[in-house]
């Protein structure tokens, strides 16, 4: 059976006010990589509609709470978690960006980021969130050749695999890491789906296979009240949080 992901205005709505929280999130829905990319991918940028999504993502915050965005180095990631900015921004939020780096170019605009506005909102790139899992990048890079849907797929159901970090215990790293690095109401984590997978294994024992994979926009959601338990929920930016291949 399917677990479902809980829509992200649904989760926005009936949050604890007293609570801060943390979103561990997949890039927007980006351009095709194909097998010839030497690079894996790296190069590859968002689409037009991946940046509506992320857009429309980022109106549904709550307007009330500051807020501190993280990505993978990688630049679609990074226009992801700007673009999410942004739609805070035209869904009526006033406030002073944060972060510990420089302005990242708003999303709607066609300039570099070193001619970027002072006012856009500034996003920390964190290298740890571009190879979180990777414990040998030869072997990262030769289970990507022969498959990496497969090759992830192996290692979530053994814990184990030559390439990546303990499953388990590197995912409770990674929430000890997002929680260390922000303390604000709203902390966002932009990432790929090779280290939220495995995330919502560990934390919400989802199954995934080659052919039932989790969607663009979508991850999970750590509510961190004043007093009580950490509450763990997965959440989507879209119609599904599922990619479903034949």
């Amino acid at each position: 059976m399917i677990a479902d992901f809980l829509p992200a205005s649904e989760f926005f709505a009936q949050i604890d006010w007293n609570s801060r929280i943390y979103l561990l999130l997949r890039h927007a829905e980006r351009n095709h990589i194909t097998p010839q990319d030497k690079d894996f991918g790296a190069h590859v940028g968002l689409t037009d509609r991946g940046r509506r999504q992320a857009v429309a993502l980022g109106r549904v915050f709550p307007a009330i709470g500051d807020a501190v965005y993280f990505s993978s180095p990688v630049g679609r990631c990074i226009e992801t978690a700007e673009c999410v900015a942004e739609g805070r921004k035209l869904a009526g939020y006033v406030g002073h960006a944060t972060g510990t780096t420089g302005s990242i170019t708003p999303c709607s605009a066609n300039v570099s980021s070193e001619s970027a506005n002072s006012n856009a909102t500034k996003v920390t790139p964190l290298d740890a969130l571009g190879d979180f899992f990777v414990q040998n990048r030869d072997a990262y890079e030769q289970t990507l050749r022969e498959g990496f849907y497969e090759g992830i797929c192996k290692w979530l159901e053994s814990g184990t695999h030559d390439a990546f970090c303990p499953l388990h215990e590197r995912a409770e790293q990674m929430r000890e890491m997002m929680f260390e690095k922000a303390s604000s109401r709203f902390n966002v984590f932009v990432t790929h789906d090779a280290w939220i997978v495995p995330c919502l294994s560990h934390f919400c024992n989802m199954k995934f296979t080659p052919k039932c994979w989790m969607n663009f926009l979508t991850g999970l959601a750590f509510e961190l009240p004043e007093k009580g338990d950490v509450k763990v929920t997965p959440i989507t930016a879209m119609e599904t949080g599922w990619l479903l291949f034949r």
